[in-house]
């Protein structure tokens, strides 16, 4: 009889012991995987156990999720298991707030699929006790073990004295990986506040007179208020992101970030961790959590530049979630929800790439919701002078020095120059001018324009007049070949009539009879 007692005791003291070192690990253990593979190596000294489990409630999709699974034998450890509440022993732990024991897994017949899948990995019982705070029901903690009848009363009081001091550590972990993200989240989205800060465009600065700019910026107005998805095309450096900037400043969502991508300057290995964010360890040399864009954009919106670019095994999932608003980060199962606005943009001709089954064409199809097309410079000559003086004047005031004028033969060589880079072009043209410049005049190299475009024996100056002349028989059209007033083609121009109706007849520019 003494003997017994002393045995009891002991067994006692050993378990107390090992509650200590328990409350010792969690306190030094930020970690649920490192948490509980130090549990698993532990308990073995008290109780009889293989493996250690942890099951959390997954409230979004209403079901239990295996968020990490521990062993202390050879095991080929799977995770990210998924199961409806019904369906699973640490379902019906969560939902009841009452531990289950089952001494024979052979003679169980709930939850048949987990329990085949214990019984695949060896174990012969399980028991799973509640993780449960004064705050929330978290979960369960599941135990399995290669013997039958491996516990008794006693044991399954210990185990549930472990699931309270678990349940407290698993809660403090998830507030602090919480704190952790939207800490990320903050630092992530200040950064991109910053840039939109720093960016040296917004709506008011979009510089242009010309009905083809107006154009464009009425159809940005009308489906701003929209959350409809946007397709931007254009050639290289119009000016797609101002457009989308112009979208988003006049959106409901303006308060929001304004996330931007390009999808051509991401080698097509990490663009989906760039969208989707990744888990730690979901490839070699994710040593740490990301968040992709799609979820740093939530509640603002999400710019994709250069979207035919987008490699075509990635376009699936795209497509998903603009029909879904749901994604999974690479190397987790938990379906992230997000409420994004997609802006996108391209100078490819994504109808031709659908022919040639390089894009998809249902994806294309959600893309162009609502098209913009963006004209080129060479269709907006008259914005031409504006964006130089624009230009000039940022530039002189950047670099200190005062810029005042620019002859009329150098402005009338940048307003028939083609601009085969648009408006990015111009800009840098003008930048290296006022750099060139000495004097109050700006100094543009004209001999650095590629102004013949055509090969042989065309001078510069025959290329400018065929420009020249279509570009005035172009606006004599739209105005019905009226020359005079407000709204005639001098006007248009911004030239006097007499200087019109003398180019005109240089020109041999007449009204068609």
């Amino acid at each position: 009889m003494n003997h017994h007692l002393t045995q009891t005791s002991d067994r006692q003291a050993r378990r107390y012991r090992s509650l200590l070192e328990v409350a010792e690990v969690i306190s030094l253990r930020r970690d649920l995987d490192e948490l509980f593979r130090e549990l698993a190596q532990r308990l073995p000294a008290v109780v009889h156990v293989n493996y250690v489990a942890l099951s959390l409630y997954d409230p979004d999709r209403n079901l239990m999720r295996l968020h990490t699974l521990q062993a202390n034998v050879p095991a080929e450890i799977v995770g990210g298991l998924e199961a409806p509440i019904e369906a699973c022993p640490d379902g019906f732990v969560w939902k009841n707030q009452r531990s289950v024991l089952v001494p024979d897994l052979s003679k169980e017949v709930r939850w048949s699929r987990v329990i085949q899948l214990m019984r695949e990995d060896g174990a012969r019982s399980c028991c799973f006790v509640p993780l449960t705070t004064a705050l929330r029901k978290l979960g369960a903690m599941g135990f399995t073990s290669s013997k039958s009848e491996a516990w008794d009363r006693e044991d399954l009081e210990f185990l549930e004295q472990v699931g309270r001091q678990v349940a407290v550590a698993v809660e403090n972990v998830l507030a602090y990986q919480e704190i952790s993200r939207l800490k990320d989240k903050l630092a992530q989205e200040k950064l991109y506040l910053e840039d939109e800060i720093h960016t040296e465009h917004n709506f008011t600065e979009i510089i242009g007179e010309s009905k083809a700019l107006k154009r464009v910026l009425k159809q940005a107005e009308t489906v701003a208020s929209t959350d409809s998805t946007v397709l931007i095309q254009g050639e290289t450096g119009t000016g797609k992101e101002l457009i989308a900037r112009a979208i988003h400043n006049l959106s409901g969502r303006r308060e929001r970030t304004f996330v931007k991508i390009n999808c051509a300057a991401i080698p097509m290995g990490l663009l989906e961790s760039e969208l989707f964010g990744h888990e730690r360890g979901a490839f070699t040399g994710a040593i740490a959590q990301k968040i992709g864009r799609f979820e740093l954009a939530h509640q603002g919106t999400l710019f994709m530049d250069e979207v035919g670019d987008i490699p075509l095994e990635l376009q699936a999932k795209l497509l998903r979630v603009l029909q879904e608003q749901e994604f999974e980060r690479l190397g987790s199962t938990k379906t992230i929800k997000v409420n994004v606005r997609l802006v996108t943009a391209t100078n490819r001709d994504l109808p031709r790439m659908i022919s040639d089954k390089a894009f998809r064409s249902d994806l294309y199809y959600r893309l162009n919701v609502f098209p913009i097309l963006l004209p080129p410079l060479r269709e907006r000559r008259e914005d031409i002078p504006l964006l130089v003086r624009y230009f000039a004047q940022k530039y002189s005031r950047r670099m200190n020095k005062q810029i005042e004028a620019i002859s009329a033969e150098t402005m009338e060589a940048l307003t028939w120059y083609d601009w085969p880079g648009n408006i990015r072009e111009l800009e840098n043209m003008i930048e290296r001018a006022v750099i060139l410049s000495q004097e109050s005049t700006l100094f543009v190299p004209l001999t650095e324009l590629n102004l013949s475009t055509e090969t042989g024996p065309h001078s510069r100056v025959s290329t400018l007049e065929s420009a020249e002349r279509e570009h005035i028989l172009r606006i004599l059209n739209e105005t019905n070949w009226v020359i005079a007033g407000p709204s005639g083609a001098a006007a248009r121009l911004g030239m006097k009539r007499t200087t019109l109706q003398h180019k005109m007849k240089k020109l041999n520019i007449s009204r068609p009879s």
